[in-house]
């Protein structure tokens, strides 16, 4: 069961790395759905930051191949700073977006503290997406394809070096599972840089439990697990609230599978929920999906485990 009990919510209410607007109002659909209140069942210590600042979504075309290229660095850094504050106090930050372009913000705060504090980092990187384009391989320009590759080093300056190391991380820390959409030229830089990807073939293959007992080998005492969670990485039939669906992904069960297994290591220290898009859902169902989930991240189950 993971360890850290004392855990801050983050909102960053932003499309702005995105391909449709909404998913800045994804933030206030968690809190909607009861995440605070389902974590304090649990006997999790809950403080709700708030909402980070930042610049508006102008919504212009690209350029240079990057759409927005300045606001995603600002809503970055006011998120890099967050994360890393509430790290450095010994606190859980739940970071909620906001599309995934703030992964970037968020994990280079982690592995910014993991230097600080001597520890590995394990990336899981749970998502429809690989997330690993440039600004020469995207077809559209939205950063929020781009913020793994941007945080192995492969982007923009300003991007790049927002946690003050170039490249943030290695891409041997990271495990991305779920994947099932990938752009035709991504596809050969995942393939060159070697990420370890866990894509809906090998979880068909090999089934869930076998995939995430690969992805979480070799943690110990001294690393630091960061879970990135993509809400299109679920299947869109429970979870309809995202601009980018792509069908075919976990069942409700394997989900909550993958989750129960990362509460089972104890190593769990700091969560990204994104691109939740209400604009797009039903009822709240995607958000009510998510809060589900992140309780079976802290340690909900359907019998006492020994």
């Amino acid at each position: 069961m993971t360890k850290l009990r004392n855990v801050s919510l983050i909102g960053v209410p932003t499309d702005i790395g995105a391909g449709a607007r909404g998913a800045s109002m994804g933030p206030e659909a968690m809190r909607v759905a009861g995440l605070a209140e389902a974590l304090r069942a649990r006997g999790v210590d809950v403080i709700d930051r708030g909402n980070l600042a930042g610049p508006s979504n102008p919504w212009l075309p690209p350029t240079d191949g990057y759409r927005h290229l300045q606001e995603v660095v600002a809503w970055n850094q006011v998120t890099h700073d967050a994360i890393y504050a509430e790290l450095k106090t010994g606190r859980l930050p739940i970071m909620l977006g906001g599309d995934h372009c703030l992964g970037l913000g968020s994990i280079s705060a982690v592995a910014r503290h993991c230097r600080d504090t001597g520890k590995k980092l394990r990336v899981l990187w749970l998502d429809a997406h690989a997330d690993f384009n440039t600004s020469e391989l995207t077809p559209s320009g939205n950063i929020h394809g781009m913020p793994v590759a941007c945080l192995c080093g492969f982007g923009p300056k300003e991007l790049i070096e927002i946690g003050g190391h170039v490249p943030a991380i290695s891409p041997k820390w990271i495990r991305q599972i779920g994947i099932r959409s990938v752009d035709e030229g991504e596809r050969a830089f995942v393939h060159e840089h070697d990420l370890e990807v866990f894509d809906m073939r090998f979880i068909d293959e090999m089934g869930m439990r076998h995939t995430m007992e690969l992805a979480l080998a070799t943690l110990d005492d001294n690393t630091h697990l960061h879970v990135s969670f993509d809400v299109d990485f679920l299947d869109p039939v429970m979870a309809p609230g995202v601009g980018t669906t792509v069908g075919g992904g976990p069942t409700y069960r394997e989900a909550h599978l993958c989750m129960e297994m990362i509460a089972d290591t104890g190593r769990m220290a700091s969560l990204d929920l994104v691109e939740l898009n209400p604009a797009l859902d039903e009822k709240n169902k995607t958000a009510l999906v998510a809060v589900d989930l992140i309780e079976s991240l802290f340690g909900k189950s359907t019998l006492m485990r020994k």
